[in-house]
């Protein structure tokens, strides 16, 4: 396993970054439509096709899911994975027409310090084109790249982070996340993860948490009270399950935010997970489903560290510094 969202069979993965712009898009491409939904907990959110994901509407699957940067101008990008998908025939079936099923969500970038002179029309329906050409399985950057290349927290420059886990079973399932946080994902002013104990491997650093914890360790940090800003994501199993279920994991996996930001579902963040389930293996019964729960959280958790833990300062003077630029010494 790559511990990649990559690792669930029948997922793709594309990013269209623009470090002068400081924004960019991330788009995650399903073979076979995928039962989703999701779960909106922030108070700023913005969104697409998100009524449709919840348990009592009639639609319940999607081609792809679009993750950007931009605010609401961002939006546009899943114009361009829709039209990507329309170019291969792809879609509900409306008559003699098909209709791409593109949710998406966006997160506030438009403060980072890049270039938003963009003209009359926004850049993010071409990048989400782009985007959506260069999905592919197999690995995929991390950082500073797709929707995480211009999100920042109240700490470090943040950005976008992936995770998988596997059942005892053999389902898998799997996080990415765009982490741009009104708060913080690390503890205090040190280099410690809020995500700590659900670390595996050293993925973002093997530093576990700090010996104790003084009040200025949990003293609110954020990043600014005249900006929005959201941590965007999508949790993906392998398991066969149905909407109402996946709505369940969407909210075990803002477990995940809970665990690994302090804080979290701000008024002024608009946090955002969606859950999907591609359905090529049989979910047996509920002890399975409480594991995938389970898992959820934790690698939710784990992606949003790795978001941080992975990213680079933009490039483009006062840039929010990166925790490699105060701790690469500890890699």
């Amino acid at each position: 396993m790559l511990n990649l969202l990559t690792d669930i069979e029948g997922v793709s993965v594309g990013h269209a970054t623009d470090l002068k712009l400081g924004s960019g898009v991330t788009a995650i491409v399903f073979d076979q439509p995928a039962t989703a939904s999701v779960v909106v907990l922030g108070g700023a959110p913005g969104g697409r096709d998100t009524a449709l994901l919840d348990p009592s509407m009639t639609v319940g699957e999607v081609d792809a899911i679009v993750l950007s940067g931009g605010s609401a101008f961002g939006l546009d990008a899943a114009g361009g994975v829709q039209s990507g998908l329309r170019e291969i025939g792809r879609g509900f079936p409306v008559g003699s027409t098909r209709v791409p099923i593109v949710p998406q969500a966006i997160l506030m970038d438009l403060l980072n310090g890049g270039d938003k002179d963009w003209g009359r029309h926004s850049p993010y329906r071409d990048m989400g084109h782009d985007a959506f050409k260069a999905a592919a399985k197999g690995a995929f950057a991390l950082g500073t790249v797709g929707a995480g290349t211009g999100a920042t927290t109240a700490t470090f420059k943040g950005g976008l982070g992936s995770a998988s886990a596997e059942t005892v079973s053999g389902h898998r399932i799997a996080a990415i996340v765009a982490v741009n946080a009104l708060g913080s994902a690390t503890v205090g002013e040190g280099a410690h993860f809020w995500s700590a104990p659900f670390e595996r491997n050293g993925e973002f650093g093997g530093l576990g948490l700090p010996a104790s914890f003084t009040d200025r360790d949990i003293a609110m940090r954020l990043k600014g009270m005249n900006t929005t800003a959201t941590t965007i994501g999508a949790i993906v199993t392998d398991a066969r399950i149905t909407k109402q279920q996946a709505h369940r994991l969407a909210i075990m996996a803002h477990d995940g935010f809970a665990r690994a930001l302090l804080p979290a579902h701000l008024p002024l963040d608009g946090d955002t997970v969606f859950a999907a389930a591609t359905g090529l293996k049989l979910c047996d019964g509920l002890p399975d489903f409480l594991e995938l729960c389970h898992l959820a959280t934790t690698v939710m958790a784990r992606a949003i560290a790795r978001g941080v833990y992975e990213a680079t300062a933009l490039p483009v003077e006062g840039a929010q510094p990166a925790w490699r630029d105060r701790y690469s010494n500890r890699l």
